[in-house]
């Protein structure tokens, strides 16, 4: 197959990313005074965005005390990372929260979208999609406090609903158990179709030419396997980007634990941003808290960044 070249793909020092540069310089040299009405919006992007990071990873290698002296320390807020039991903990359960939405927080929307998109009404579809969608504009933390409420041990819905048919025998502490609080805060928001990759696959899928589906439909592929063989692959732009937004989403998850168990009970519902946050505002370890955020900002940058280059690789190669 003959390779189409791209302006895009040109190779850096080419003859072409050359003269596309100079023709953007340029370019800013005419029309910089058009520009200078965001500069109030770079300043204020670069105080309350850039300057917090920054001023992390330099306070990381100090015992930060605001306001106080602040001694030099090298790498030894980074070496107790180490040596933390609970922030090795904390991450473990971030991974599990990981492998959680990667797959199952991933079939039920992609399943969501296949059966919207598979009406034959289009009328039916926007009715099926809105309703699907309304619930995204509900404020989170409203959903976690109605969810905490739903788990609480004595009147909560849960236990009530497992008491009133008979199965007495599984009511819980959903959110004081070590051993299933994390996966009861897993299932917040059950069933997981008002979210972002219900959108996402819903466009996806959108896109895909309705004469794929003929053909596959006439060669007598079932709904499963034209799924399987056909959907799925073509929605591989739309998995890698949720795969990023997963990476960036569940580094830094806290609110939910932060609203409902804190961490606990025993630390089986602590995450590393909550464990940061714990360690700044609560123990005042404010340098420790530091490395912990520089250790996650790298954490997200590297598989972003690696992610972002798969694509372009899988770009050019196409």
């Amino acid at each position: 197959m003959q390779t189409v070249f791209r302006p895009d793909q040109a190779e850096v020092g080419s003859p072409v990313r050359k003269k596309r540069r100079a023709g953007l310089f340029g370019l800013l040299r005419r029309t910089w005074m058009l520009y200078l009405p965001l500069l109030p919006l770079f300043v204020c992007l670069g105080f309350f965005s850039y300057y917090p990071a920054f001023s992390g990873l330099y306070h990381a290698f100090f015992d930060w005390r605001p306001g106080f002296d602040s001694p030099f320390v090298g790498f030894k807020n980074f070496a107790a990372m180490i040596l933390d039991s609970i922030f090795v903990l904390s991450f473990a359960n971030i991974i599990k929260f990981f492998i959680f939405g990667v797959t199952l927080a991933w079939v039920v929307p992609l399943f969501a979208a296949e059966l919207v998109l598979a009406h034959s009404s289009k009328r039916w579809q926007f009715i099926f999609r809105t309703l699907l969608i309304v619930p995204i504009a509900f404020p989170m933390v409203v959903v976690f406090y109605l969810w905490g409420f739903m788990y609480e041990p004595n009147i909560g819905m849960l236990n009530t609903l497992l008491h009133a048919i008979g199965l007495s025998g599984l009511e819980r502490n959903w959110l004081g158990d070590p051993n299933i609080a994390l996966y009861s805060l897993m299932f917040l928001g059950f069933p997981w179709i008002a979210s972002t990759p219900f959108l996402l696959f819903l466009a996806g899928l959108q896109t895909i030419p309705g004469e794929i589906f003929d053909a596959a439909s006439i060669d007598g592929a079932s709904w499963f396997t034209r799924i399987l063989k056909i959907d799925i692959p073509l929605l591989t732009g739309q998995f890698r980007l949720l795969f990023v937004l997963a990476i960036i989403n569940y580094v830094q998850l806290a609110i939910p634990m932060a609203l409902l168990t804190n961490g606990g009970p025993a630390y089986s519902t602590m995450t590393p941003a909550l464990y940061m946050v714990n360690q700044a505002f609560y123990n005042g370890n404010w340098g420790y808290a530091a490395a912990l955020s520089s250790i996650l900002f790298m954490i997200t940058a590297l598989f972003s960044v690696v992610s972002l280059r798969t694509r372009r690789q899988a770009v050019t190669t196409a």
